[in-house]
């Protein structure tokens, strides 16, 4: 049975505080018996209002949990989404402050970011559909992060939780992504100066642009269109990889190009 709008709102606003608190919460499907994704998808958009409340400007979407490293490593094997805000946008070589952006227990994620000329709204949006909707693709850095105790999370409480997202960054590369072939992008990741992780495009749904027509599809189903100059995350190439004060990640798309991030308490 799904959850009342009382009880949605209410773990909102759970996430709201422990977003603006800097502390985690149990995982609200184990407090909400027959907790549905539905439910989990009404609790999100709450928690982004109560953010946009505040002055917080809507400026694209994310999917998460799309491949499967991600997927096992979460216990998690179905995508979901969030939506991004301008003031979870860092510069490309910036410095992360925890305390300052929130953030509890993050996890660095190496992404093929899209940022679209024309808007997308399902159903039926294709691939091809998509790269002819996009200005460009650029490398991304996505900084994930829980409100909910230990990342024990079922697919209602990473949803619920704006899918786990923290900050992200945009690499400073510019690239059509009909100029080459997405699926084939080899990804290496360095942390601190040593290699970390490695990733091809075909670790997302088997293409980039096909997670991107899941979005597009599954939001059509709620009514939300992707909109011109939106930025889409199209989800991870790796696995997540902790990050603390003091790390240095720098990752190189082949053919794409490079972005670099730092933390600090």
């Amino acid at each position: 049975m799904s959850l009342s709008d009382m009880s949605c709102n209410g773990i909102g606003d759970d996430l709201f505080a422990a977003l603006r608190e800097r502390r985690t919460i149990e995982p609200p499907s184990a407090q909400h018996n027959g907790m549905e994704i539905d439910d989990a998808y009404r609790v999100s958009r709450h928690f982004l209002a109560r953010r946009m409340a505040e002055g917080e400007k809507l400026v694209g979407k994310k999917i998460g949990v799309t491949s499967a490293a991600v997927q096992d490593m979460l216990g998690v094997h179905q995508p979901d989404f969030g939506f991004l805000t301008d003031v979870m946008q860092v510069p490309d070589g910036g410095t992360v402050s925890l305390a300052a952006h929130g953030l509890i227990q993050p996890r660095a994620e190496g992404e093929i970011a899209f940022v679209l000329r024309r808007d997308l709204q399902g159903p039926g949006v294709t691939e091809d559909d998509v790269l002819d909707a996009t200005e460009y693709v650029c490398p991304c850095f996505e900084i994930v992060d829980s409100r909910i105790t230990d990342w024990r999370i079922a697919i209602q409480d990473t949803i619920a939780d704006n899918a786990s997202c923290g900050v992200f960054l945009l690499g400073q590369a510019r690239v059509d992504p009909r100029s080459l072939d997405l699926a084939a992008v080899a990804m290496r990741i360095d942390k601190n100066g040593s290699h970390a992780a490695d990733g091809l495009g075909s670790a997302v749904q088997g293409h980039p642009a096909t997670t991107v027509a899941w979005l597009a599809n599954t939001l059509g189903e709620y009514g939300i269109p992707l909109l011109a100059g939106e930025i889409i995350l199209s989800g991870s190439l790796a696995p997540l990889l902790p990050a603390h004060a003091g790390d240095r990640f720098h990752l190189q798309l082949e053919g794409i190009g490079e972005a670099t991030v730092s933390f600090a308490d």
